[in-house]
C-alpha cells in the first residue's frame, strides 16, 4: 500500500466556506458522468442495492457515511482517507469502531475503475450509495449534482469537534447543524434517519446508569419498559448488544419519531429533541403517518449533499489513499 502524505492544512477561507446553493466551480449536474463514463451511477445503484439486499444493516451505514463525511470538510470523501498514524477522520471518536461500509465502497470504487479509469470520485460514490440504500429500505429518492472531487485532508480532531453527539442538547445540536448551513427543523428532520440507524451501548448506558452523577438513578425521561429491556441488553460497565433505534429495523419510516414522542428514543439528544418547542412540534407531526417527512427528508439530504464541496481536489484512485 502507498504511503499517506502528511496532512495539509486548508486555507481558513477554505474551513469556513459552505456552499449549500449552486457555485459555477462545482456543481455539474446529476448529468456529470454521462459522456465520461454513462454506466457510473447504474453500476453504484446495482452494487448499493446488491450489498444492501445481502445485509440491511448497511442502509444506515451508507446513509451515515455520507452524512459524516459532509459534516467535516464538506463532501469530499475525507472520511474515508487511512492514516498511518490514525489521526483521520475514520479514527475520531464518533467514527472509530462504529462506522460500516468501507470494504463495500472500496469494492464500488474498483468496479468503476475498471470500467472507467480515474473519472468517477469517491465523494460521488457515497452520495449516491446513501441515497440508494435509503430507498432500499423505503425512503423516497432524492436529486443529487454529482462531479464531486476527493479532498486530500483528513483530521481527526476535526470530526470530533464538528460531528453532532448522541449526548448533545437541542441547543448544541441546532449549533452543530447551523454550522453547516441547517435550520433548526432540518436539524431534527434529518434526526429521522435514525430510523435506519443502530447504536452500541456505550451511547446509551450513561441515561441507564447513575444518571447525571447520582447513583443508581436512570434518566427520568426514557421510558420504563425502554430501560427495563435495555438494561438487559446493555449491563453496567459491560459491552452489550448490538440496539435498533426503532422498532422497525432498517426500514425507513415515521417509527423514529414515534418512538421518541412515546419518550422511546435511545441518545439523550433524541429525547432532547422533545425539550423545544420547535423540535416537539415536529417530532409530533413526523410520529404520524402519511406525514412530509420522507419527502422533508429527501430535500434535506439534498442540501446535505451540497455542502461545500472539494475546491483542491481529486479523483482517488483508491477512496482509502491520496493519488501519488
Amino acid at each position: 500500500m502507498a504511503s499517506f502524505p502528511p496532512f495539509r492544512l486548508l486555507s481558513t477561507l477554505g474551513l469556513i466556506l459552505l456552499a449549500t446553493t449552486t457555485d459555477a466551480y462545482s456543481y455539474s449536474g446529476a448529468d456529470y458522468y454521462k459522456d465520461s463514463c454513462p454506466q457510473a451511477t447504474t453500476i453504484v445503484t446495482d452494487m448499493v442495492n446488491n450489498f444492501v439486499k445481502g445485509n440491511k444493516n448497511l442502509a444506515g451505514g451508507f446513509l451515515r457515511l455520507h452524512f459524516h463525511d459532509c459534516f467535516v470538510r464538506g463532501c469530499d470523501a475525507s472520511v474515508l482517507l487511512n492514516s498511518p498514524t490514525n489521526t483521520a477522520e475514520k479514527d475520531a471518536r464518533p467514527n472509530a469502531g462504529s462506522l460500516r461500509g468501507f470494504h463495500e465502497i472500496d469494492r464500488i470504487k474498483a468496479a468503476l475503475e475498471a470500467q472507467c479509469p480515474g473519472i468517477v470520485s469517491c465523494a460521488d460514490i457515497l452520495a449516491l450509495a446513501a441515497r440508494d440504500a435509503t430507498v432500499k429500505v423505503g425512503g423516497q429518492s432524492w436529486s443529487l449534482d454529482l462531479g464531486r472531487k476527493d479532498g486530500k485532508v483528513s483530521i481527526a480532531s476535526e470530526a470530533d469537534d464538528k460531528l453532532p453527539s448522541p449526548f448533545s442538547t437541542y441547543d448544541e445540536l441546532v449549533q452543530n447543524f447551523g454550522d453547516v448551513g441547517f435550520t433548526q427543523e432540518e436539524m431534527v428532520i434529518l434526526s429521522g434517519g435514525h430510523t435506519i440507524g443502530r447504536s452500541s451501548c456505550g451511547a446509551v448506558q450513561s441515561r441507564l446508569y447513575n444518571f447525571n452523577g447520582v447513583a443508581g438513578l436512570t434518566d427520568p425521561s426514557i421510558d420504563a419498559s425502554l430501560a427495563k429491556q435495555l438494561k438487559k441488553k446493555c449491563p453496567e460497565n459491560e459491552p452489550g448488544s448490538t440496539l435498533a433505534m426503532d422498532s422497525t429495523k432498517n426500514t425507513f419510516d415515521h417509527l423514529y419519531f414515534k418512538a421518541v414522542l412515546n419518550n422511546k428514543g435511545l441518545f439523550q439528544s433524541d429525547a432532547n429533541l422533545l425539550t423545544n418547542p420547535v423540535g416537539k412540534e415536529l417530532v409530533t407531526r413526523y410520529s404520524k403517518a402519511g406525514s412530509s417527512f420522507s419527502s422533508d427528508f429527501a430535500a434535506a439530504m439534498t442540501k446535505m449533499s451540497n455542502i461545500q464541496w472539494a475546491t483542491d481536489g481529486e479523483v482517488r484512485r483508491v477512496c482509502s489513499i491520496i493519488n501519488q
